[in-house]
């Protein structure tokens, strides 16, 4: 038997129906079903997430973002992907660490403005 987990937003709460029955969830937890819908099937679009974890659109917006601010997805025209560890502290370094020589623009590693 399949069972569908079904998430609300309810002012400054995340909620999940799952077993007949509303359990508060932090941020966190949507984004691990979101991060983790995405790695179990890698071409799944914005809509297919919103389907396939039943969260609002609004929450499933918020925890792309959160995801790729965390340097855990890349959003590259429409497009979603799971960055692995080395891309993620490549990023992470590049990010963080202003005198590096080189940036990321458009997943193409090039030489920094200075």
């Amino acid at each position: 038997m399949v069972m569908k987990t079904h998430f609300l937003e309810h002012q400054d709460k995340t909620l999940i129906h799952h077993y007949e029955e509303w359990i508060k969830v932090k941020e966190e937890d949507a984004d691990w079903v979101i991060y983790h819908l995405i790695v179990k099937e890698p071409s799944i679009s914005v809509e297919g997430l919103v389907t396939a974890s039943g969260l609002d659109p609004c929450i499933v917006d918020a925890s792309l973002n959160r995801l790729e601010r965390y340097l855990l997805i890349e959003r590259t025209e429409g497009k979603l992907r799971v960055l692995n560890v080395g891309e993620a502290l490549l990023r992470c370094q590049i990010k963080y660490s202003q005198d590096l020589p080189y940036t990321i623009e458009n997943g193409v590693i090039k030489e920094r403005k200075t």
